[in-house]
């Protein structure tokens, strides 16, 4: 009978190509995660992994196997997470996507709290491109993200307000604008500043907040 372990730790030494960061990953020695690949070879009577020096990379086998043992390896996870469950314990693995600005301001102190409430939950922050983030909710990757950008093209998307981040426009103390109470979104559109990138959401933020300003002026 095939066992999960071993499973997973084939997973983890093909995701890697690495026997060495498998073992670091898995808490193993190299050795054993060399016997455990030799273990399921040996029951499947074939070779996953070609070895070439230092050098991995999986055989067809190996290939077709990697699907089938993530598949196994979750199911499994999900069968202890569901039993655990019905003794009133909370255990799982909670994934969140989310762009650069929360995943370093917000995140990091909300997810600290929930794992303090939460211990036997394990929580991953995965930090991309808010686009990124947002194709990640849609094609089942994370369990939620947190972004700004528009998200009309994932129909299977539901957006709730979770909190409202101000831009402040900062200058100098010799600026001419320094003084002043407020200035017209016109007046942004003709002088040098420093933004962010253009895929992020406070770039984005900002353009949408400048064209209906000037809408709103007109």
């Amino acid at each position: 009978m095939l066992d999960v372990h071993q499973l997973n730790v084939f997973l983890v030494a093909a995701e890697s190509l690495n026997f060495t960061q498998a073992a670091q990953q898995l808490h193993m020695t190299q050795p054993s995660v060399s016997q455990h690949i030799q273990g399921l070879e040996r029951h499947f009577d074939m070779l996953l992994f070609l070895r070439n020096g230092r050098n991995l990379e999986l055989t067809d086998a190996g290939m077709a196997l990697l699907p089938l043992a993530r598949e196994a390896v979750t199911l499994s996870i999900r069968v202890d997470e569901t039993m655990e469950s019905l003794k009133g314990n909370i255990y799982g693995h909670l994934i969140v996507g989310c762009s650069t600005t929360p995943g370093k301001y917000i995140l990091p102190n909300l997810l600290a709290r929930f794992h303090k409430k939460y211990p036997q939950v394990r929580v991953t922050c995965q930090v991309s491109p808010q686009t990124d983030a947002i194709r990640n909710v849609a094609e089942g990757d994370v369990h939620f993200a947190l972004f700004s950008l528009d998200y009309s093209s994932y129909p299977d998307i539901e957006a709730v307000s979770f909190l409202c981040d101000p831009i402040v426009l900062i200058t100098p103390l010799d600026h001419p604008w320094a003084q002043r109470g407020e200035i017209e979104p016109d007046e942004l559109l003709e002088a040098d500043f420093i933004m962010r990138e253009a895929a992020s959401g406070t770039f984005s933020a900002n353009a949408r907040g400048i064209s209906e300003a000037q809408h709103i002026h007109r």
